[in-house]
């Protein structure tokens, strides 16, 4: 919201003296975010003057007209000038800006030799000192305003303080002069002139111009008046025109003036159509699929079933609350005009206006909350202003379509400020601030208060505590830190998640963030079946883009795309990992129960909101692509297979303080991965993830390498990690023995150590696998893994008889059970 100081001056009686700081610590208390305030006189330096034109010679044989003058700036002698503007003569007064001087933007004016005279100096434009667009010509002032050699700030208007802040999204109401002059009158107890306090006749549903309203719920006010033989070329008066100027507002023709100036002064937004251009009467409704229409920027839109539309007999001829359309636009030429001034759906407005990107100034304070109250006196004012500046006969029907429904109750216990805010507020002072405010307030304990029209964020107790804090005065709330609760720091969980990330990041792989948003089709490249849970996600009601909708129910999906974003960059061998949560649908269907803020929830409403809020286990996922051993002089390298994807899994289940006993790898099948080479992990039995190769179909659909591999885990099923015991360390050399079994080569490696460990019993060590080798020499479907085996005994050294038996017991389970037999045996 930008304005000037002078027309806020107008409706708060501010004191004389006020400075930028003062106003900014005002504002500033008030909750608003201050971007600028600029004294208009220091954007021109140097001397600025009123001149008197004496003399105007024509200077012919230039290809655009040319005139040297002289002028009276209050010297000895005149000022030769040389101007190109032809629209003022002799005697006329004017702005000159005298050499040494510089124009916003940076222009420095000197004195200099131009079109064969000498010109010390420029008689400057409305546009040339930043108070318009008109380079026409230049600014004439009125006859006897001054005398030449007068600072000529005052006289153009340059002697003012432009002021610009940034609204907060529930304070709508701010965005006006009748809003921020209120506020100021708070932070000065100053008098307060609302400028919506004038009378306007009342209106009927008997229309100057047939309207229905067919959706009451997205336009619950429609109000209108109509004019009549205006003079279409009437300018708008120059006090107008500086005022939209300093608040960024371009001047277009008087009736477009009129409704800009009334936004910015009354905070609603207005339409003018021309009514010669309408075709029948208007209807308000919801736009139709399919429906199109060319708004005033020149853009053909395609409508959507939500969009809010004004119609015709044509279709609809405007995008309500947010840009009229091409058809009914004022036109230069226009005589009859309807003014429209409504009162439309905030949900409504922003998501039209973010579904098409028009956002509009009228647009910005539909969504933050206009007061219904507005319309008709909108409407008087903008016909006391036509009337006197362009003529013309007003239509005495006044249209008034008025669905509003009244401001809810809210009952506040009166001594929730001091609760809440820990300063003492007596009763009597709260119903001070709130009735400053604008609220009505009645009873004792509860209060009963009534917002007033145009603050509809005030909707609960907290809000009307937020109010009596503000309006206290946030420097008198004592600056206190609340006393810190003792506690072990971080939790087990977090812990957890710290140490594989730092474990997985040791290890040469890469942290990276992704989004959490995914795109429906993905579920479809990662190969996800037709009943696979993890197709089942939330989808956003506003998501950031439409094109990415949904919740990850799997960190592959964003991971994947992270890693095709690098390969794109040049990266060819990359390690990647994440850890996050993803978004599996709760059960609940219905709706969560409402939960205020006043005290804590029951454990049915609590159980209820959990059950409709998404599941959000942490998971850890890594992708790997390329060389894990880089090839150099030394050799060839080694690129990335699915048995790395499976140690990365077991490089994070170390961290979280899983022992390698308690993790069992066994072959499985899952998409996204290949099915000959995907691994189930699994804790104590219980699975926990995958990892392995991913399916050729998917890594073609993601445009990945060949052979990229990943794995993922759910690091909130790994149970708890147990309490370490100390290790009770033998001083007693070990007995070091390999064996060789031959078996069936389906039978997993892991299942064999197993085997070994159960069999051989206390005096087992270790047991290693070092060697797999397979041959037509060992029989079809056999192979040979080699084992090296540790015995140690904690009192004594072993005996080799002792350490023979134990290795033959090892062997004899494995050939129970697996039928495995000893190579060369």
């Amino acid at each position: 919201m930008k304005t000037s100081l002078s027309w806020l001056r107008d409706y708060v009686e501010l004191p004389a003296g006020l400075t930028a700081d003062e106003l900014d610590a005002a504002l500033t208390n008030l909750g608003m975010e201050v971007e600028s305030i600029v004294d208009q006189a220091a954007t021109v330096k140097g001397d600025l003057v009123v001149g008197r034109v004496l003399t105007i010679e024509e200077l012919t044989g230039f290809k655009k007209p040319i005139r040297f003058t002289t002028v009276d700036v209050g010297k000895d002698t005149p000022q030769e000038i040389v101007c190109g503007a032809r629209n003022f003569a002799e005697g006329d007064l004017v702005a000159v800006i005298l050499p040494g001087g510089e124009l916003p933007g940076g222009f420095k004016i000197g004195a200099r030799k131009t079109y064969g005279h000498n010109s010390n100096g420029m008689i400057c434009s409305a546009a040339e000192l930043g108070l318009g667009a008109d380079h026409s010509g230049i600014i004439v002032l009125p006859a006897g305003s001054a005398t030449p050699g007068d600072d000529a700030r005052p006289a153009v208007g340059l002697d003012d303080v432009v002021v610009e802040v940034e609204i907060t999204p529930d304070r709508g109401y701010e965005m006006s002069l009748r809003g921020l002059a209120r506020e100021l009158s708070y932070a000065f107890d100053a008098a307060f002139t609302d400028p919506a306090a004038i009378a306007a006749p009342g209106g009927t549903t008997d229309a100057p111009h047939g309207v229905t309203v067919e959706d009451t719920v997205g336009c619950d006010r429609f109000s209108a008046r109509v004019v009549r033989g205006i003079d279409p070329h009437a300018a708008s008066p120059e006090w107008m025109q500086r005022r939209l100027v300093a608040a960024g507002i371009r001047t277009i023709s008087l009736p477009v003036d009129i409704t800009n100036y009334l936004m910015l002064e009354l905070g609603q937004p207005m339409h003018v159509f021309d009514l010669g251009r309408l075709n029948g009467p208007l209807v308000v409704r919801r736009a139709r699929p399919g429906e199109k229409l060319t708004t005033l920027d020149g853009v053909a839109r395609v409508l959507d079933a939500e969009d809010m539309v004004i119609c015709d007999d044509t279709g609809p001829i405007s995008l309500a609350a947010v840009m009229g359309g091409e058809t009914s636009e004022w036109q230069p030429e226009t005589v009859d005009v309807l003014l429209e001034a409504a009162h439309w759906d905030p949900v409504m407005v922003g998501r039209t206006a973010r579904r098409h990107k028009l956002f509009s100034e009228a647009a910005k304070r539909w969504e933050r909350g206009v007061d219904p109250r507005l319309t008709l006196v909108a409407l008087e004012r903008a016909v006391q202003i036509l009337t006197a500046h362009a003529g013309g006969t007003v239509d005495e029907r006044v249209l008034d379509l008025d669905h509003v429904r009244k401001p809810d109750v809210i009952l506040l216990d009166p001594a929730l400020p001091a609760q809440r805010i820990g300063v003492s507020y007596p009763a009597d002072r709260v119903v001070d601030l709130l009735e400053r405010v604008g609220c009505t307030v009645t009873g004792v304990s509860p209060l009963e208060v009534v917002p007033p029209t145009w603050r509809p964020d005030l909707v609960a107790p907290i809000d009307l505590v937020e109010e009596v804090a503000r309006l206290g005065g946030y420097n008198d709330i004592p600056s206190l830190l609340p006393p810190a609760r003792g506690g072990s720091g971080v939790t087990p969980a977090q812990r957890r998640r710290r140490t594989v990330g730092r474990a997985m990041a040791e290890n040469g792989y890469v942290e990276v963030l992704s989004y959490p948003f995914v795109a429906p089709g993905l579920a479809d490249s990662l190969g996800y079946p037709a009943d696979d849970p993890r197709r089942s996600a939330v989808r956003l009601t506003n998501p950031l883009s439409e094109e990415e909708p949904l919740l990850r129910t799997s960190l592959l999906a964003p991971l994947l795309g992270t890693l095709k974003r690098n390969l794109g960059r040049g990266q060819r061998d990359l390690a990647l990992y994440e850890i996050g949560t993803v978004f599996l649908p709760g059960s609940s269907t219905t709706a969560p129960p409402a939960m205020g803020v006043d005290r804590r929830p029951s454990d049915e409403d609590w159980a209820a909101a959990n059950a409709f809020v998404p599941h959000q286990p942490w998971h850890l996922a890594a992708v790997l692509t390329g060389e894990v051993e880089p090839s150099g002089w030394w050799g060839g390298g080694r690129a990335a297979m699915w048995a790395d994807a499976v140690e990365a899994a077991r490089i994070a289940l170390s961290a979280a303080g899983m022992a390698d006993a308690r993790v069992t790898v066994s072959a499985a099948e899952l998409a996204p991965w290949h099915p000959g080479r995907c691994a189930a992990i699994a804790v104590d039995g219980q699975a926990v993830g995958h990892a392995g190769e991913l399916h050729p179909a998917v890594v073609s659909a993601l445009e990945l390498p060949k052979r990229t591999v990943a794995m993922e885990l759910d690091l909130s099923a790994i149970p708890a990690a147990p309490v370490v015991q100390g290790v009770r360390i033998s001083s007693f050399p070990p007995a070091l023995i390999d064996v060789a079994l031959v078996l069936d080569r389906t039978v997993p490696a892991e299942d064999v150590e197993a085997a070994l460990a159960a069999g051989a019993g206390e005096l087992l060590e270790s047991v290693a696998l070092f060697d797999v080798y397979e041959s037509d020499q060992l029989g079809e479907g056999k192979r040979s893994l080699a084992y090296k085996l540790t015995f140690r005994a904690p009192d004594r050294t072993l005996t080799s008889e002792e350490a023979l038996a134990a290795r033959d017991a090892a062997v004899a389970a494995v050939a129970t059970r697996y039928g495995a037999t000893l190579r060369g045996a």
